[in-house]
């Protein structure tokens, strides 16, 4: 048995007259598929690098990991992430379908609300942080180019920061509206021509580090210095890998969005591959391994890239080094940011009035519901955030992972999905079953919280999560023969 055909359904059609179509929520045809296997990987290059990954070591280091397991967790989180992925991906190749059209499926039509919006909200979480850290990098370029902007709105203070810090916040959520405004292919453009700038800036930082403290070698000594010198701990290790999951949980849901404009399974598939494996753990260690330099050269460990380079340019007396550097910051910010965190809630907003609402206005509701989520503070629950909402996005990950890999054997009715009253329609609109299911995965993890005995289910959030909702709709879901392939 086939359970995931290969190719892609070449002849959609146009979905049938119903309030569940709009233009921007329908398939899209082979000849409309322009991104190949460079476009993936140079997405995934675009969506790693980026602050919060070069940070990413520092939080697991402080907790007590050595920066060895920081750097395998981060791996093994990036690998155990992928394999739900690309299912996902694969069905958005199949069938040149977006995110909430394709959990129509296994929720109903309406009852994919629920999947959609819950996607959409974290994205407008990590929205906002990705632009609270942007702007922190055009704080800090004003600031060497102008030295009074620092001191602009006096000893005016908000939950900690002033007028420049949020002057500059909102002036980097405008760039970032430019590109929701510019649609879909000015994402490929842009991600594209910064994954090669993106790569060697890194290992330019790397070499740089290097050079000043007498090769990796002392580099490493230095990261060793800074944390997790005690002995492996399992229970430490488990829910940093639950973290690690959950950096990416919510692209493995919503990857069909970028997914159905492959021109192929394999573009999409290798393109991803090497990109998420490769990039992520890369950027990572640069981050250990220069911030072990700053313990060698400053006494101290300077994690932020933004700090660090601020303080080259300031030092050093070189103006052009330290704003160069501050734009690739720049940059990979928003690079990472659009790609991940825009085009989910844009989808998920537009799946509410298919025929009344774009992307466009859906982008825009996701761009200023990030502002009122206060980035600023979620930076301060970072580990707690992570695992809260990837328990969560696990529990939906496995209703629709076993709905279409093992239900469905990857075969879809593309007209049923916009169809009142068709084949995925449920009872109103809904599919209780999968509705009971996502309720039992994320009750599972929450017991962990509750019930201290089972705190090995919180954190493990997602794998417990996934885990039980995908069993529990495996139970209720009608085993259905696979539909005729198209």
């Amino acid at each position: 048995m086939k359970w995931l055909p290969e190719g892609i359904v070449a002849n959609l059609g146009a979905p049938p007259p119903s309030r569940f179509v709009g233009a921007d929520l329908a398939p899209v045809s082979a000849e409309r598929r322009t991104w190949g296997l460079w476009h993936f990987a140079a997405l995934w290059v675009g969506l790693s690098v980026c602050i919060p990954t070069y940070m990413l070591a520092a939080a697991l280091i402080q907790s007590g990991l050595s920066w060895q397991w920081a750097l395998v967790a981060i791996l093994l989180g990036n690998a155990v992430v992928l394999a739900p992925m690309l299912v996902n991906a694969h069905a958005g190749t199949r069938y040149g379908i977006p995110f909430p059209v394709y959990v129509r499926a296994s929720f109903g039509l309406r009852g994919a609300h629920v999947p959609a919006l819950l996607r959409g909200l974290v994205a407008c979480g990590w929205f906002g942080i990705q632009t609270w850290i942007g702007g922190l990098a055009i704080h800090e370029i004003l600031s060497l180019l102008w030295p009074a902007w620092a001191s602009l709105g006096g000893e005016w203070r908000w939950m900690a920061y002033g007028a420049p810090e949020y002057s500059a916040f909102l002036l980097f959520w405008v760039m970032n509206v430019y590109f929701i405004w510019a649609g879909t292919e000015s994402i490929k453009w842009l991600e594209t021509a910064a994954a090669p700038l993106l790569i060697l800036a890194g290992l330019a930082l790397l070499w740089w580090a290097q050079s000043k403290v007498g090769g990796i070698g002392a580099m490493l000594e230095g990261a060793n210095s800074i944390g997790g010198s005690g002995a492996f701990s399992f229970g430490l290790f488990l829910p940093w890998v639950t973290a690690m999951v959950g950096f990416w949980a919510t692209l493995a849901l919503s990857i069909p969005d970028f997914t159905r404009l492959a021109t192929s399974q394999r573009a999409q598939a290798v393109g991803q591959t090497l990109g998420l494996l490769t990039t992520m753990p890369l950027f990572a260690f640069i981050g250990v391994a220069v911030t072990g330099a700053t313990v060698k050269l400053y006494g101290e460990a300077i994690w932020n890239p933004v700090t660090l380079l601020a303080r080259l340019g300031r030092e050093s007396g070189s103006m052009t080094v330290a704003l160069v550097s501050l734009i690739v910051v720049l940059i990979a910010t928003l690079t990472t940011n659009i790609a991940a965190n825009i085009v989910a809630p844009a989808t998920a907003v537009a799946n509410l009035k298919p025929a009344r609402i774009s992307m466009r206005t859906g982008g825009m509701i996701a761009a200023l519901a990030g502002i009122l989520l206060l980035p600023w503070r979620l930076l301060d629950t970072y580990q707690t955030w992570l695992l809260s909402y990837s328990g969560l996005l696990g529990a939906v990950l496995g209703v629709v992972v076993c709905d279409y890999l093992v239900v469905r054997r990857g075969i879809l009715d593309v007209p049923a999905l916009y169809a009142e009253g068709g084949a995925y329609w449920g009872r109103g609109g809904v599919n209780t079953r999968a509705m009971i299911a996502l309720a039992a995965g994320a009750l599972v993890a929450l017991a962990g919280v509750v019930i201290p005995t089972l705190g090995f289910l919180f954190s493990g959030a997602w794998f417990s999560a996934a885990l039980v909702s995908f069993a529990v709709h495996w139970m209720l879901a009608p085993k259905l023969p696979a539909l005729p392939a198209s």
